[in-house]
């Protein structure tokens, strides 16, 4: 019998195009292809537009009010966005898990050919062709096509197929609350931002006015210097006194370009981006004023906790799946198919097989005991870690608290402070302006105003963040709000 060449033209024209799309699709993997074809997973803004060189640029328009900061952050940080794949990735492997309980269903086709007498004697007498002259020691060549279906299903294997579900479930609860955990903490990291911006444009503006006020007084003196009424030293104390305001007018105006890109950060904008401010109402997160409240609400809202207690069921999970290795395994398969070699099939030589499949590994080179160990070790970690994390919760809430009530004792302290160094200040003033105190008093007593003004500031701002860190400790940002948002 003559022999066929290997390859076969249409097996040729397969493995052509197979190379042709192989080297097609080494552009769908370059960066710039990735970000033009997958452009709207860069930014979640309605109102977001995309730069001619395929780079996403997300916009803000208009003024934001802590709300509108917030709701952007919420939808367009990009942590969120990452906990949120993670979320579509967990429930992928939930609906994934589901797979061994339904029946695997196989089409296929095969080609062979060679002079292997087994194969040629199974494959033959599958055609239902076995020459009856064959000799089985040299067939010759030969060529098969094979065309079924075949489908199969694991009846049993220690229950692991079920716990590996439960797991997934648990899997995709932890990744939820991992979401709630990132979104608690971005809030309360976004306001503080907020704040810190409005702090920086009130230093600035501190520095803006103390800088006008000693170049009024420079002129002035300038003029009594040139006409003998003031001393050298009193012009220059005032020329230094003018560089070091705005020394830290520049400074000022710098941490507010700083805090603003924060915040653009933050709301997973570039920092080039322009946007507005609209400042927020005093208190404006409501926050249980009793502290036992609060644990009380932390400890039922805290996704760590949840989390840590659905990692804790999961790892119970794993010890179970565990002892499925000293179990056997049986599997239901069954195939339908039909051999010629020249692929032209009929019914009257199809073939078919059905049966159980049993298994059982006796002896796994303490495999499966290793398993166990790793799970029980797993279990313990998490056990701590469930302790670590209450701990945590609780200290975290405490600290919170006192920080509150740090802020609130020194914004006390800071606006008695303000009034007592602008009473002081206008009176050295007036006596400065009388003759009665010198210049150096006067510089004293106006660093001293502008300091407290800023102490103030600080004092302040830092009263409103404390408080949103408050709401983070307790999970304010998580599950059903038991307290409302004043923000105005």
């Amino acid at each position: 019998m003559p022999r066929t060449p290997i390859f076969s033209m249409p097996t040729c024209i397969l493995l052509w195009s197979a190379i042709f799309i192989g080297c097609a699709s080494q552009d769908a993997y370059r960066y710039e292809t990735i970000k033009t074809e997958y452009a709207d997973l860069a930014c979640n803004l309605d109102n977001s537009r995309y730069a001619e060189d395929s780079m996403a640029t997300c916009t803000i328009n208009g003024s934001l009010t802590l709300q509108d900061v917030l709701d952007i952050a919420q939808t367009n940080n990009p942590d969120l966005l990452m906990a949120v794949a993670r979320i579509k990735r967990a429930r992928a492997m939930l609906e994934k898990s589901a797979a061994p309980f339904y029946p695997q269903v196989n089409v296929y086709t095969e080609y062979l050919q060679g002079d292997a007498p087994s194969a040629y004697l199974s494959k033959t007498i599958d055609q239902r062709k076995l020459p009856s002259n064959t000799n089985f020691n040299g067939p010759g060549w030969f060529e098969n096509y094979e065309s079924g279906i075949s489908a199969g299903i694991n009846l049993f294997n220690g229950g692991m197929d079920g716990l590996n579900r439960k797991m997934a479930k648990t899997g995709l609860t932890i990744s939820r609350l991992d979401r709630d955990g990132i979104e608690n903490r971005i809030m309360a990291t976004a306001i503080g931002a907020y704040y810190d911006v409005f702090a920086a444009s009130n230093f600035t503006t501190v520095a803006e006015e103390a800088v006008e006020t000693t170049r009024s007084q420079l002129r002035i003196m300038n003029v009594r210097f040139q006409s003998g009424g003031a001393l050298k030293t009193d012009l220059l104390s005032l020329q230094v006194r003018m560089a070091e305001i705005e020394e830290i007018l520049v400074q000022s105006r710098n941490r507010k370009r700083l805090a603003k890109a924060a915040l653009a950060e933050i709301l997973g904008v570039a920092p080039e981006v322009p946007f507005g401010l609209a400042e927020a109402k005093p208190r404006a997160i409501g926050i249980p004023d009793d502290p036992l409240s609060a644990m009380d609400y932390a400890l039922r809202h805290r996704p760590e906790l949840a989390s840590v207690r659905e990692k804790l069921r999961r790892s119970k999970m794993a010890v179970d799946a565990s002892r499925a290795g000293y179990l056997p395994q049986l599997d239901f398969t069954t195939r339908y198919y039909a051999d010629d070699p020249k692929m032209k099939y009929g019914s009257a030589r199809d073939n078919w097989t059905a049966g159980l499949f049993l298994n059982w590994k006796i002896f796994d080179g303490f495999a499966t005991k290793s398993d166990r160990a790793e799970a029980l070790s797993q279990l313990q970690e998490t056990m701590a870690a469930d302790r670590k994390t209450l701990l945590a919760v609780k200290f975290d809430v405490k600290k919170a608290y006192l920080n509150l009530d740090e802020a609130q004792e020194r914004l006390k302290v800071a606006t008695a402070n303000v009034k007592t160094a602008k009473e002081t200040h206008e009176l050295v003033k007036r006596q400065y302006e009388g003759g009665s105190a010198n210049i150096t008093r006067y510089l004293e007593a106006e660093l001293a105003y502008n300091r407290a003004r800023m102490r103030e500031t600080t004092a302040y701002f830092d009263r409103e963040k404390a408080r949103a860190h408050i709401a983070r400790a307790i999970g304010y940002w998580t599950g059903s709000r038991e307290t409302g948002t004043k923000e105005g």
